[in-house]
């Protein structure tokens, strides 16, 4: 692999469609649902061909995955129509800016911030994984309005733009809203920057030293044993492969990323924060999916070494909302290079299935 270690050790996405997804010849065995009814979450029996079909494909991208396609009602419930492990927690990479973005919101709708007040870079507080336009790559003192920042960190997935949100906000608030709109609330205490997540991935046996302290103490091994390292304690040597996926990482599982569009998708009703749906539309490299069905449609993406996901929030020109998450991991090995075009292939067939 000759691909810088850096731009393959990134949160952000970037993703393109135009290939054609390989085709899988798997089919769904029935036998042991013959002695067992299904549960909610196995329903081999009765499933379309056509969900079937993208069960398959995405079983070959990844040994964990994990998928929802559901309906969003007006009070903001997700209805499944589809799901695969849709309760289980996977590591999401950059789809955590989610609820920094639903955190964000809430204090500028409680008045505690504006859009837009003005944030400084600063040295200390840069992140990797982002290139041109990233704050990662601003002159330290460069001042940008939260508006400005919250744009960034959906639209290329500026992981120093994020870090900047969460401490504006608050590590305790977006807590919080893991708390509000995931089952997962205690997976993600204490909430890591992106910063802390490299360095924790990347300093030898940093993140065994981070996971044998007390759950209670590990804010004051952040604060002590992470926050003062530099980025270049890092070992390049460990850099663009998969490392404490399952352990160390934002955690969360189709139906809470599911529940974290709608809760935006809801407060964007609030007039004062309208930017939400600006923000979101902002997708990065397409789906595909026709405007004038689909005139919304919001998206947001991670990847990193072994972890690859991708949501949608998509209305159609009805009205109905519709979320699709799908979610893929290995901690052993890196993913396919092809696995993030065949993903967005996958969101489109499901789009597709659900008018």
């Amino acid at each position: 692999m000759t691909r810088p270690p850096l731009a393959h050790v990134a949160l952000a996405l970037v993703v393109g469609a135009g290939l054609t997804l390989a085709a899988c010849s798997d089919e769904p065995s029935s036998s042991s649902d013959e002695a067992d009814p299904p549960s909610s979450a196995d329903t081999t029996t009765t499933i379309p061909p056509e969900w079937a079909r993208i069960d398959d494909a995405l079983a070959e991208l990844g040994p964990e995955v994990g998928f929802l396609a559901a309906s969003v009602s007006p009070d903001g419930t997700c209805d499944p129509i589809h799901e695969v492990a849709p309760s289980e927690p996977r590591p999401t990479a950059s789809q955590f800016k989610l609820l920094v973005l639903g955190a964000l919101a809430d204090r500028i709708a409680a008045g505690e911030i504006s859009w837009d007040q003005t944030l400084t870079v600063e040295a200390a507080a840069q992140s990797l994984g982002n290139g041109d336009g990233s704050l990662q790559v601003a002159a330290p003192g460069t001042q940008v309005t939260v508006e400005d920042a919250a744009t960034k960190m959906i639209s290329i997935s500026d992981n120093t733009a994020a870090d900047m949100l969460a401490g504006l906000t608050g590590r305790d608030e977006v807590e919080a809203k893991f708390d509000e709109w995931t089952d997962n609330a205690s997976a993600n205490e204490p909430f890591l920057t992106t910063r802390e997540m490299f360095l924790l991935h990347y300093v030898p046996d940093l993140a065994d030293r981070y996971l044998a302290t007390p759950s209670d103490q590990r804010d004051d091994f952040l604060a002590s044993s992470v926050d003062p390292l530099l980025l270049t304690d890092m070992d390049p040597e460990l850099l663009g492969n998969p490392r404490y996926i399952d352990t160390v990482e934002w955690f969360a599982s189709p139906d809470d990323i599911c529940r974290a569009f709608a809760g935006l998708q809801g407060l964007a009703e609030d007039p004062a924060l309208s930017p939400l749906s600006t923000i979101l539309s902002q997708e990065v490299g397409g789906i595909g999916l026709d405007p004038a069905a689909w005139p919304t449609i919001w998206f947001k993406g991670g990847s990193e070494p072994g972890v690859l996901t991708l949501g949608w929030l998509a209305t159609n020109s009805e009205g109905d909302s519709f979320v699709v998450q799908a979610m893929v991991s290995n901690p052993d090995a890196n993913l396919s290079d092809a696995s993030i075009v065949d993903l967005v292939t996958l969101g489109k067939e499901a789009f597709g299935l659900l008018g």
